[in-house]
């Protein structure tokens, strides 16, 4: 990670003026249930002001494009349909190279899948008795035993199996709920086969947005170390962290390399200023107020509050770029509590 870190140090200006697209992660990132995270709605305006591309890459298949960007409008963002890259687009994609045009696909799911594999010219099914050629699996809130066993037929009998992701929860204004993984699992264990996946971590969706928006150079945003940022570095997308969702510091901290991004923001208005970048020192790294080193097997802070982001891309560069495994370090608690 030391090359990615170093690379880094040369950001000097807003991370939005080094990209032509900004792709941002919804839940955790834009909302939470039916709020909005703050500073989102403010920071991703002024970024679409500014005449760079914003898209919104989803692992959400329930609802169509168009009800996802209502109700980011509603939120007061300045969104249209096309905006939104879901991974009902990518899964249906995905199945158009694995079955014939026209073919009958069993669909469990909300309507936002149901629509776009009835738009992309299949004929949408809901029995394994219609012998469908393909089985496409989201999540929606009312999916049940009967739909799953149909999947889990249709499957059986020889239907090629598309999941729009894996995700094993989904955060809810009450908590962290089940998600689509979950029920993923449950057919996987009847069937004793596993689906492609369209969705986040697999690169497929973010190849999606790179070609709808005809993109050179994307930075892609997200809170999630496990689908968001290891998709984008998958995919090859340069990545951000915002710790305004669901991963944590400590999460962060030992995070392996295929899921540490390229930089840690506090919330999206960060992305409006120059990126503080750590620098290397002689025993670990400092950024800005802060200071972190790597005294034999121990990560401290010797110099600011180790609460503070600053001091976390500190510890985060100061670790990734050590020849220790995280497990072998004794890191100062203060740093991932």
């Amino acid at each position: 990670m030391e090359a990615e870190a170093n690379s880094a140090e040369t950001v000097g200006d807003k991370l939005w003026g080094q990209y032509d697209t900004l792709l941002a992660d919804l839940d955790g990132v834009v909302y939470e249930g039916s709020r909005a995270i703050a500073h989102a709605v403010e920071s991703l305006n002024a970024i679409q002001a500014d005449g760079v591309t914003v898209g919104y890459v989803t692992n959400n298949s329930s609802r169509t494009s168009e009800t996802i960007s209502q109700q980011l409008n509603g939120f007061g963002l300045n969104t249209a349909a096309d905006q939104i890259i879901g991974s009902a687009q990518t899964g249906t994609e995905l199945l158009a190279t694995m079955v014939e045009p026209g073919s009958k696909i069993l669909v469990v799911g909300g309507e936002g899948l149901r629509s776009r594999v009835a738009a992309a010219g299949f004929v949408v099914v809901d029995s394994a008795d219609e012998n469908p050629a393909g089985v496409i699996q989201g999540f929606a809130p009312d999916v049940a035993w009967r739909h799953l066993a149909e999947a889990a037929f249709a499957i059986q009998g020889g239907a090629k199996w598309v999941a729009t992701n894996s995700d094993w929860t989904l955060p809810q204004e009450r908590g962290l709920a089940p998600g689509n993984g979950t029920l993923v699992s449950a057919v996987h264990t009847a069937v004793g086969q596993l689906p492609v996946v369209a969705g986040k971590p697999e690169p497929a969706i973010f190849l999606t947005a790179l070609r709808q928006f005809d993109s050179k150079s994307a930075l892609f945003v997200g809170d999630r170390i496990d689908t968001d940022i290891s998709g984008a570095n998958r995919a090859g997308v340069d990545s951000a962290l915002v710790m305004t969702g669901v991963s944590t510091r400590k999460e962060l901290i030992g995070s392996k390399p295929e899921g540490r991004p390229l930089f840690i923001l506090g919330d999206l208005s960060e992305l409006l200023s120059n990126y503080v970048a750590p620098k290397q020192t002689k025993r670990g790294f400092s950024c800005a107020s802060a200071e972190v080193e790597l005294l034999g097997n121990r990560v401290m802070v010797t110099h600011g509050d180790p609460k503070s982001l600053d001091a976390l891309k500190a510890a985060c560069a100061t670790i990734w770029s050590s020849d220790q495994p995280i497990y072998a370090l004794d890191v100062e608690a203060a740093l991932y509590q």
